[in-house]
């Protein structure tokens, strides 16, 4: 159980949740779990995103950066990406990362309170987060989504899914876990759906992420 505290971090004092606070050895074990697919993975979900060059796009739990910098790439040259999270090591991780990339910044926050404004963006993404919070707050931090996007902004939430097999769903929890071998994405939609996004569609990327796509109507829909 040594590698899931590891992976789930320490308590946050501000929310329950879980803070990763080893970015530099969270990101080798990404590394690896992705065995050479993670780039792939996480450019294909930049895509999904719908993100494109002059965009204002937000990733929320944004960790080391990873996701962030790949929108950041699709919104070039004249749009902006902006991580937030709240572990100060994955962010200066991040900030490292990034290499002094203008349109490329991090921010301390939290998912159920985000640090942003009303509409301030066209897209907002969050990447293997949601598993990391409390299940009373899961609904609070999707809100939180809809209400950093501009009316008809486009929302990417993509988390682990545990393999079908029961023997590998079984050795992912005895590896990372309970809270990663029993999360149940299968919500994901009807959580987004609650939050009053429309257009939701669903998919999963192999090896270990599902994702749900989604628009907000606007707060009059």
């Amino acid at each position: 159980m040594e590698l899931a505290r590891f992976l789930h971090g320490s308590a946050d004092a501000r929310t329950g949740g879980q803070t990763i606070t080893h970015g530099r050895s969270y990101e080798l074990f990404g590394t690896v779990l992705f065995g050479g697919r993670r780039h792939r993975v996480f450019t294909r979900l930049a895509e999904l995103s719908g993100a494109r060059p002059g965009d204002r796009v937000l990733d929320v739990g944004c960790g080391t950066g990873y996701l962030t910098l790949r929108l950041a790439d699709a919104v070039t040259p004249r749009g902006s990406a902006v991580g937030i999270d709240p572990s100060a090591d994955v962010l200066a991780h991040a900030r490292r990362r990034a290499g002094g990339r203008g349109q490329c910044t991090f921010r301390d926050g939290i998912a159920e309170e985000l640090p942003v404004a009303d509409e301030e963006f066209d897209v907002v993404a969050s990447s293997l987060m949601i598993h990391h919070l409390p299940e009373h707050v899961r609904a609070r931090a999707v809100a939180e989504m809809r209400r950093a996007l501009r009316p008809g902004g486009r929302l990417l939430l993509a988390d682990f899914r545990p393999p079908s097999n029961p023997v590998a769903r079984h050795l992912i929890g005895a590896v990372t876990g309970p809270v990663m071998e029993r999360n149940p994405v299968h919500l994901l939609g009807a959580l987004v759906e609650q939050a009053g996004f429309t257009e939701v569609r669903t998919g999963d990327l192999h090896p270990w992420i599902h994702y749900v796509r989604a628009v907000n109507p606007g707060p009059d829909a």
